[in-house]
């Protein structure tokens, strides 16, 4: 089936994507179908699969969050990652940059926007690329985890290093999939204030990450890309 409808996705991930592309036709007409009825989705339609803009041999990252923010203009296709525009930073945002702060020492950003990550080689997936709005985890089970199940078994099969983070419980079902030698995998609990303190925070995903691609001569992921301010703008973190 052709991907010109889909033109996000970089021609590198076609063959990963054909096995399951009839899968995907018939999600992204029922998405549709669903707008068309009134219904709210998140992430807009054209950011949908943007995490597929990144080619696929350039990897080197894999961050499983997932399902996107439910908050309407908050998503854009990117797990954890905000429109730079957006204020305050998500909650879960918000754990994430507290724990690269106690890993590397690097405080919060101001920005919501991990797009430097991305063009570093850190592929940010949720396992559900979609959602109704105000309505958290409502696209479960319409048809997206055999997709990305096919995108993560791919990148586990490459010859190429590869670090793998999964945070929360639907990300580390995931976790068999990846038997190479040359994978670094770090499972925790997700991010958000329900759950970071049950073993997300203290996990130092980050500086865990950047040791693994040094030991295998890759460069290390630039975690500070963003303009920092002070953790005092952030008083409801662990609400």
């Amino acid at each position: 089936m052709s991907f010109s409808l889909w033109p996000d996705i970089d021609s590198s991930w076609h063959p990963v994507l054909a096995p399951v592309s009839h899968q995907l036709h018939q999600l992204m007409e029922q998405l549709q179908a669903r707008r068309d009825a009134g219904e709210h989705i998140e992430p807009s339609p054209e950011h949908v699969l943007r995490v597929f803009r990144l080619p696929f041999e350039q990897v080197k990252v894999l961050i499983v969050g997932q399902d996107p923010y439910p908050t309407p203009g908050h998503a854009v296709g990117l797990s954890f990652a905000l429109d730079p525009s957006v204020r305050p930073i998500a909650r879960s945002l918000t754990n994430i940059f507290l724990e690269r702060r106690d890993d590397l020492g690097l405080e919060p950003a101001a920005s919501g926007d991990l797009s430097a990550w991305e063009a570093q080689g850190v592929f940010l997936l949720n396992r559900v690329l979609t959602v109704t709005a105000h309505d958290a985890g409502s696209h479960r089970n319409i048809g997206w985890e055999p997709i990305t199940e096919a995108v993560v078994k791919a990148l586990a099969e490459r010859d190429a290093p590869l670090a793998v983070l999964l945070w929360g419980g639907q990300a580390r079902t995931l976790a068999p999939l990846f038997t190479a030698p040359n994978t670094l995998v770090v499972e925790s609990a997700h991010p958000s204030p329900l759950s970071a303190r049950r073993g997300f925070f203290g996990s130092k995903p980050f500086s865990r990450t950047n040791t693994f691609l040094n030991s295998h001569g890759l460069t290390p992921i630039d975690w500070a890309t963003e303009t920092a301010q002070p953790t005092a703008a952030h008083p409801t973190l662990f609400d």
